[in-house]
């Protein structure tokens, strides 16, 4: 987009124009300010207790070069919150603020160029908290996923987001009750797949999970986040192929998640340089999940001429 041309729309009509470069891990940025996370609500509980670091994570993001902010309402769930004690009135209220936290960071940065706000909207391992979300599979039909999802999306899509971001998805019948759950709402999404090779987290194709947002009208983007830098690729080349659709694509750091000892090891190995070649393939969001930084989004933003 040239300096002259007015200002896109809406979300959907910036990502019809060029790339836009998505955040990073709002949990690190959040922990490297020094915030603990270690409970069943891990960042959502800041909503409640600090709004304002959650501002100050969005706003460094914002600062570094990102266009969308990701909210903290991952693992914010009526449910979740309900074993904490909070009501729903309240956790209604939370996700609204959600939104707003993310809106109130925009509007600090002050950056001359258009911002928008995501709603994340975790899977149903998120809010069990006890490391499902990355295996999928749950026991749970399709009608009884939707009747879980539905309530808090609803809840978020009212706060007024750009775009709901179904995301870190381990399952594609679990993205089947994402879709059913956004019908009707107005609101664009993207759905971005947990995956592990070339399968999803719970073991299918990719292939077969990008597929079903080829005819999801809500959907404007498909694809991944949450996994390793070096399965970005096929990714990629497949969900541009498969959806015809743009791609999402936000990998973490490429350390690795120690669960027993609950520690990060090994190094980053993500790979800014590759940005470029991810664009060529069909991403139209790029950014990064966990242990990524406002660093590595500056590297993004970059890369994409930003």
């Amino acid at each position: 987009m040239t300096s002259d041309a007015p200002a896109p729309r809406s979300f959907t009509d910036a990502l019809a124009r060029r790339a836009l470069v998505l955040d990073g891990g709002l949990s690190n940025q959040l922990e490297a300010a020094g915030h603990d996370l270690g409970d069943a609500l891990w960042s959502a509980r800041l909503l409640a207790e600090e709004p304002e670091a959650v501002t100050a994570a969005h706003l460094a993001y914002f600062q570094a070069g990102a266009e969308v902010a990701i909210t903290a309402s991952y693992q914010a769930t009526f449910e979740g919150f309900a074993k904490q004690g909070i009501g729903r009135e309240r956790t209604a209220e939370l996700l609204a603020l959600s939104v707003e936290l993310a809106r109130t960071a925009a509007r600090r940065a002050a950056v001359g160029r258009p911002l928008w706000v995501a709603a994340s909207v975790g899977p149903y391992g998120a809010m069990l908290a006890d490391g499902s979300e990355y295996r999928g599979r749950y026991g749970l039909s399709v009608a009884a996923l939707e009747r879980f999802h539905r309530p808090r999306i609803e809840a978020l899509a009212a706060a007024g987001p750009d775009v709901l971001a179904l995301e870190t998805v381990p399952d594609a019948d679990e993205a089947r009750a994402l879709l059913r759950a956004v019908r009707g709402l107005g609101v664009p999404v993207w759905l971005s797949f947990s995956a592990a090779g070339k399968r999803t987290r719970a073991g299918q194709p990719l292939e077969e999970a990008f597929a079903l947002a080829a005819d999801a009208e809500e959907v404007v983007a498909v694809g991944v986040n949450c996994c390793a830098p070096r399965d970005v690729p096929y990714a990629v080349e497949t969900a541009a192929r498969v959806s015809g659709k743009p791609v999402v694509v936000y990998p973490n750091s490429g350390e690795e998640w120690d669960a027993a000892a609950r520690a990060w090891r090994g190094r980053s190995t993500f790979p800014a340089g590759q940005v470029t070649r991810w664009r060529r393939a069909g991403a139209g969001l790029i950014g990064g999940c966990c242990r990524v930084g406002p660093e590595t989004v500056r590297g993004i933003a970059a890369a994409l001429g930003r």
